[in-house]
């Protein structure tokens, strides 16, 4: 064993920190344009995902089992046959070949809509089934309209969404094969954070790499943390109930 070896680790990271603290023009255009594509993939998941996870959840026939099954399959699609798929349809050739949308930053956003959308439809999906189909049904008895039933499954299942919003976004913000693929890591334009990782490391610039990799693991803390602190308050207001 090399111990010597370790020099590596403690450079890499003092580089890093002094990177982030000297506020590298650069590295911050990085991180910010992974959270925008990112973002915005996560936004427009969550707004076709939650309504169809609460249709789904919320149904019993045999076409909800149907779509159940292709949204748990979803879950567990590669992210690199997503990537695959969506460069095949964006490609001069494709379908929407003449929009010219690959290597651009609605590239990146499409395809993390596609591996988003299961994982909030399926989580969502979980969490409206667990609600108590009598809680609604006493509900509707005591005149709340369709609006107002859904909002309060919505709001019993709130925990489980909010898993399914941070669960979507954790998936798309840490993927790099398919980003890579209809991107193109494009420095300035379609580069973000797992891109410039995968190259700077490659590279040797393993510094900068790990700076971001902070920063990465930071966001990932930051969303587990939100969920830990809803999760526990909920507790709490549960036990005062009792």
């Amino acid at each position: 064993m090399n111990l010597s070896g370790l020099q590596l680790f403690t450079d890499a990271f003092a580089q890093g920190f002094a990177l982030l603290s000297a506020g590298t023009l650069d590295l911050w255009q990085i991180i910010w344009t992974s959270l925008q594509v990112s973002g915005t993939a996560t936004l427009i998941a969550v707004v076709i995902g939650i309504p169809a996870g609460y249709w789904l959840g919320s149904r019993r026939n045999v076409r909800r089992f149907t779509a159940l099954v292709i949204a748990n399959a979803g879950m567990g699609l590669p992210p690199i046959v997503a990537g695959l798929f969506v460069s095949m349809l964006l490609s001069r050739r494709g379908v929407f070949g003449d929009m010219g949308l690959l290597y651009t930053r609605n590239a990146i956003v499409i395809v993390q809509v596609v591996i988003a959308t299961p994982v909030v439809v399926a989580l969502t999906a979980s969490g409206i089934s667990a609600v108590p189909a009598q809680l609604r049904l006493q509900a509707r008895s005591l005149g709340a309209s369709r609006l107002q039933e859904i909002l309060l499954a919505v709001r019993e299942a709130r925990l489980s969404i909010l898993g399914a919003v941070a669960g979507g976004f954790g998936a798309v913000i840490s993927e790099v094969g398919a980003v890579q693929m209809v991107g193109g890591n494009l420095a300035g334009s379609t580069q973000v954070m797992t891109t410039a990782i995968m190259q700077y490391t490659r590279m040797g610039r393993f510094g900068t790499a790990i700076a971001l990799s902070v920063i990465l693991l930071s966001l990932i803390i930051l969303v587990n943390v939100i969920i830990t602190y809803e999760q526990l308050r909920d507790e709490r207001y549960t036990k005062a109930l009792k």
